[in-house]
């Protein structure tokens, strides 16, 4: 992860970019023949100093953004209670380490206050929200802007971990311990000593590897798959999760002692749709990112595709907006329009889209224009009906006649929660 400080001034490094070229220049004024070999190697040298003048300006030009300085098509403010923008600007001005930009949600905000304070300690964090909210990136926030940011940041994903390996994976192994087991192995809490280990997925492991974790929470130690030897370590723990681990927990589906262990700071990220004003700031963001990577100029977007953009659900949060900015960064040759969207989000388009043609003058077919009306229409009755009924499925598929699992799909291609519509509940 490339991190850095919003207060940090860009002018020192680029004043040694200057300096690289100016020596790169004088190079090849004063060369009077140059062999193959010599030319490969300026060129990779270029190569080299753009990438760094691509960083940063994409760094100088987003650190501007997150501190307010382009809120194109941003949420008015009237939609945050007084004390949002200050609280940003505080966390900027105590030069929080954080990668790419964040907005003026209160609940992000308590979020990330949550975590610079939780930082400083020792204490482990649960972190809950939607799949591709940023989980991972909170963890790495905490831990670059803790006392162990010099150590080992090891990230596990427990819901990728055949069961009968999760004890290996975590603690180690002695060779010989099991078929496979050619040399002795380090497992991941030995490899985060001195640093932080984020357990991504809690809620996926087994009961018997929560047993497992449990003793190592309580006693600071493990032992390795085959092994009488107890081991100290001394790592930070980060757990994140997409359930409801106190639900389960009440269940008998997660172990309520270790629930308690790992809760002690917890930490609920928003999804992307309660935090709107980030859309435009991320859009960029991952615009100049993608640009980066494909070495070539940002993509442009047509105007109804930002429309889009902005309005769309994201059920997959962050990480599809990502996805999405790549893809027509990708795909498109100049200018994105809808037509380089998955075809996924145009199967969910909400209903502020824009269904007229475009500033190009290209019509859409009848055909789509019909088939964008329907989403629309159909989107719209759901909204409804879910405020009518308080966000209950079961009475809704009651007084619609409609099939609950059939209406599960429906809500699941519009990217709607019923859980938005309750009372107490903000859509």
């Amino acid at each position: 992860m490339k991190q850095f400080t919003f207060k940090k001034p860009a002018t020192s490094a680029y004043g040694e970019l200057l300096e690289q070229l100016e020596i790169l220049r004088s190079t090849l004024r004063w060369a009077q023949q140059l062999d193959r070999t010599e030319i490969q190697k300026l060129l990779g040298r270029c190569n080299e100093l753009r990438t760094k003048v691509m960083t940063l300006s994409r760094k100088e030009r987003f650190v501007q953004a997150s501190a307010g300085q382009v809120s194109e098509a941003a949420t008015p403010v009237a939609e945050h209670p007084a004390g949002a923008p200050q609280r940003r600007q505080a966390l900027i001005d105590r030069s929080f380490i954080f990668e790419g930009v964040f907005g003026e949600s209160p609940k992000l905000l308590e979020a990330l206050e949550i975590g610079e304070k939780a930082a400083p300690t020792n204490l482990p964090v649960l972190i809950e929200g939607e799949s591709g909210t940023g989980k991972e990136l909170l963890a790495k926030v905490i831990h670059a802007n803790g006392p162990r940011s010099s150590g080992a940041f090891i990230s596990v994903n427990c819901g990728a971990i055949p069961e009968n390996l999760i004890e290996s994976e975590l603690f180690g192994h002695k060779r010989g311990a099991f078929t496979g087991a050619a040399s002795d192995r380090k497992g991941k809490f030995e490899s985060a000593n001195g640093g932080t280990i984020f357990l991504d997925e809690i809620g996926e492991l087994p009961l018997q590897g929560q047993v497992k974790l449990l003793r190592v929470l309580q006693s600071q130690e493990v032992q390795r798959v085959g092994s009488d030897e107890s081991i100290a370590v001394d790592a930070r723990i980060v757990a994140a999760t997409n359930r409801d681990l106190y639900q389960m927990s009440q269940e008998g589906r997660f172990r309520e002692d270790l629930y308690y262990r790992l809760s002690v700071i917890h930490v609920v990220i928003p999804a992307l749709r309660e935090r709107r004003d980030e859309i435009p700031l991320l859009i960029d963001y991952f615009c100049d990112e993608a640009a980066e990577q494909l070495q070539r100029p940002p993509v442009q977007l047509a105007a109804r595709l930002r429309q889009f953009l902005l309005s769309y659900a994201y059920p997959g949060n962050i990480r599809e907006l990502r996805n999405i900015i790549f893809r027509i960064s990708c795909l498109a040759d100049g200018t994105a329009d809808l037509k380089h969207l998955p075809e996924g989000a145009r199967a969910r388009s909400p209903e502020r889209i824009l269904v007229e043609p475009d500033s190009s003058g290209a019509t859409d077919s009848l055909s789509d224009i019909k088939r964008i009306a329907s989403d629309q229409a159909e989107r719209i009755f759901l909204e409804q009906r879910l405020r009518e009924v308080g966000g209950k499925v079961t009475v809704l598929a009651k007084h619609t006649g409609m099939n609950r699992s059939y209406l599960q799909t429906l809500l699941k291609k519009h990217g709607l929660s019923a859980k938005s519509f309750r009372p107490g509940k903000t859509v």
